[in-house]
């Protein structure tokens, strides 16, 4: 791309913090041209720990012709902003989820819907494990995706997981979701550590999710799972010709079952004085994912939001299509929230043809 990518962030909170960290740390491809903070405590603190320009008003944000901008508040005001936006003909990257609910998702969508102007931040399926298994999914090298268990992430986050891996556009999904407690040490949380952490009761939440013609996903998430290290992580593909299974990939080839791993190349590690890096992933001898943030220091996670920056950036100024708009976001959410309705009603739930499944 020409140029860094230059965005406006609305918002002051840890949300907010995140892009702006980012922009900090890559000047030269990201570029955060203001913040919205209409409290002149937080436009103060802002500008001091991050160095960015700092507005009270949208407007004044929106005189400084961002390329997009990134709503970064809380659920109940995200499609309010987001509307907002629109209305001034602004290109936007909605946080997720879109709207808190499926009346919310039904309004926002009738009213932004048919505008092209919403993409919205889900970068899951850019960090660098999952961006190597699809591109290997992608390939054919396991056949065509059937089944996808995934026990990593919550709800819509998971979703756009299992979607993307089985290839599921707008299908209709049956879900059948249950929950189960017990007892699980938590030591850390996004609090921070929590000393002497004692078992207490915690919900396991298990679903299926029948995509039709076959195809299922297994939703496998317990409290708090994003930050309880003494809960792994864990995704199986299955496909018509293998699997894959984190990062061991079994498939039917002429000589046999053959298993091979993906294999990442990690800088910074005993004697290795390049700097902390994941550099790439290869599989099978070639390189299916690079990391294109080298020398950044970047967690993984930080390398997939930054992807998808970039990613909105090529979008925005029509060099690209975009990287995920607003109907999947609206779909992925519409699932998950049939996850909790299933799980608190013990009966299947539907997740029919919405009104942006038409504008997908």
């Amino acid at each position: 791309m020409q140029g860094p990518v230059q965005f406006v962030v609305i918002g002051s909170g840890w949300r907010s913090e995140f892009f702006l960290r980012l922009a900090q740390a890559a000047p030269e491809q990201l570029q955060v041209v203001a913040v919205v903070a209409r409290r002149p405590s937080e436009a103060e603190r802002l500008s001091a720990r991050w160095g960015v320009r700092t507005v009270g008003t949208v407007d004044e944000a929106l005189a400084l012709r961002p390329e997009f901008v990134v709503p970064a508040v809380s659920w109940p005001a995200m499609p309010v902003v987001t509307r907002e936006l629109v209305a001034a003909g602004v290109k936007v990257l909605a946080e997720t989820p879109p709207a808190p609910d499926l009346d919310g998702l039904r309004s926002l969508w009738e009213e932004v819907g048919s505008s092209g102007l919403v993409q919205v931040a889900e970068q899951y399926t850019r960090m660098p494990g999952h961006a190597a298994r699809l591109a290997v999914v992608g390939d054919g090298v396991i056949g065509a995706p059937t089944s996808v268990e995934v026990a990593s992430t919550h709800l819509y986050h998971a979703v756009s997981l299992v979607r993307g891996y089985l290839g599921v556009d707008m299908a209709e999904t049956v879900v059948d979701a249950r929950t189960f407690v017990a007892p699980l040490a938590d030591p850390l949380s996004f609090h921070g550590w929590v000393p002497d952490a004692q078992p207490e009761p915690r919900t396991t939440t298990v679903a299926t999710l029948d995509f039709g013609d076959g195809r299922m996903g297994l939703y496998d998430f317990v409290d708090n799972q994003w930050w309880n290290p003494l809960r792994a992580r864990r995704v199986v593909v299955r496909g018509s010709l293998g699997e894959i299974v984190d990062d061991e990939v079994t498939r039917l080839t002429p000589e046999g079952p053959i298993t091979s791993p993906v294999v990442y190349r990690r800088t910074g590690v005993d004697m290795n004085l390049e700097g902390n890096d994941v550099v790439h992933a290869s599989f099978d001898g070639r390189v299916v994912w690079r990391n294109a943030w080298v020398g950044t220091r970047f967690s993984e996670d930080d390398l997939a939001v930054a992807d998808h920056l970039v990613a909105t950036g090529a979008w925005a100024r029509d060099e690209a299509p975009g990287p995920y708009p607003l109907a999947q976001a609206c779909q992925d959410h519409a699932i998950g929230l049939a996850i909790e309705e299933s799980a608190r009603t013990r009966t299947d739930v539907r997740v029919a043809k919405e009104p942006w499944a038409a504008g997908a």
